[in-house]
């Protein structure tokens, strides 16, 4: 059943098994068509591979997409599937409509988790939240997506919130799918509930270190109440970067017998923020609390320090990168799924730079332009 419908969008789950995962059009066939059969033309997992090598290339909308499958040449179309046509076999590119048709249906679920990276064996993942501004209209509002991402920039899936509620709703089926043994999973505030810790350590057998805020009034009294001027377990950061020159002072207590009353917590953990910019010299201070279920010996100060740090790599090294190379507030798209398929495919793009040692995603977009029919296709693996 797909985790955003009471529908079945996989014929069978995606396989993957560490060395031996399949390419991505053999994924792609466990994703059931959505189209009515009358009057089916281009293969479904054609037009998905067109769409994903197009985005790849730099494609921000289902025009650009479109303009991209019409300019293909024969042996591009050949190599996607495209279909085959007339007694010499030419190759048909699928129209713009057919584009946004097989996007716009497309379980957004099932598309994201076979086009999503494995997070088995991972260190960290980093799960929050991002709308789609540009998707809002007079009828509803701004698709909101949520997103978990490996602490090594690899996307591994995300789900649409539905409306009328929040992130909160999402967490457990985002993550659902996925073997989480050993992995420390991050997340801001909002995901600081009693529920998700119990999910994470007892059902996927995984870590946690979560933000406490005034979202969680009680527990963030009581950690700020903590006796933090007489911990010795501390670590010091400085480090001088993007015009600013921070200093980071991290603290963590053992609290397994304070009686916190939040499940399988170990340790908590306070880091003191100062920021000096080096233009203007204003310097700004701020106080994080978080909670792990990591004992001391798992991990050091250091360590929770790193951690609190992986939950800004889904804002950095994919919201952002989405929002200024892609122009994702910037498009309209918003009918269907249009929305968070589309943001898939971006996830997929940026996956797989990243995978072929482009750090600065913009210019991996450049380095795929200057061949955009044979490049797209050969970082996809597609023979």
């Amino acid at each position: 059943m797909c985790r955003q419908s009471a529908t079945v969008c996989l014929i069978k789950p995606p396989v993957r098994q560490h060395g031996t995962e399949t390419g991505l059009a053999e994924r792609l066939r466990g994703l059931a068509d959505p189209r009515r059969r009358r009057g089916r033309r281009h293969p479904f997992v054609s037009v998905v591979l067109i769409a994903a090598s197009a985005v790849l290339a730099g494609a921000r909308s289902y025009a650009a997409v479109g303009q991209w499958a019409a300019s293909a040449p024969q042996h591009t179309l050949a190599r996607l599937g495209a279909r085959a046509v007339a007694a010499l076999g030419v190759r048909m590119a699928p129209s713009k409509a057919t584009i946004r048709r097989v996007l716009t249906l497309a379980c957004p679920g099932g598309l994201a988790e076979l086009t999503g990276a494995d997070p088995a064996g991972a260190d960290t993942v980093a799960v929050d939240g991002k709308s789609a501004r540009g998707s809002r209209n007079a009828e509803m509002p701004a698709a909101h997506l949520l997103a978990a991402m490996t602490g090594d920039g690899q996307t591994v899936t995300q789900l649409r919130v539905p409306d009328k509620t929040n992130e909160i709703t999402c967490f457990a089926a985002l993550l659902e799918p996925y073997d989480l043994t050993g992995v420390t999973v991050t997340a801001d505030a909002l995901h600081t509930q009693r529920d998700h810790a119990r999910f994470l350590v007892e059902e996927k057998k995984a870590h946690y270190l979560l933000v406490v805020k005034a979202n969680q009034p009680e527990l963030h009294r009581r950690l700020r109440s903590l006796p933090w001027k007489d911990v010795t377990a501390r670590r010091y950061d400085r480090e001088i970067g993007h015009g600013r020159r921070e200093t980071r002072a991290t603290r963590a207590l053992t609290v397994t017998d304070l009686g916190l009353d939040f499940p399988h917590a170990a340790q908590a953990v306070r880091i003191l923020r100062h920021r000096t910019d080096l233009k203007s010299g204003k310097c700004t201070r701020q106080t994080i609390y978080a909670i792990t279920d990591l004992c001391s010996h798992q991990a050091s100060p250091q360590r929770l320090g790193q951690l609190a740090r992986s939950q800004w790599t889904i804002e950095n090294r994919l919201h952002f990168v989405r929002d200024t190379t892609f122009g994702e507030d910037a498009s309209k798209i918003h009918t269907g799924h249009g929305p968070e398929n589309m943001a898939t495919l971006r996830n997929l793009a940026i996956n797989t730079l990243r995978e072929h040692g482009h750090r600065n995603i913009a210019a991996g977009l450049r380095h795929v332009s200057y061949d955009p029919f044979n490049r797209p296709l050969d970082f996809l693996n597609i023979p």
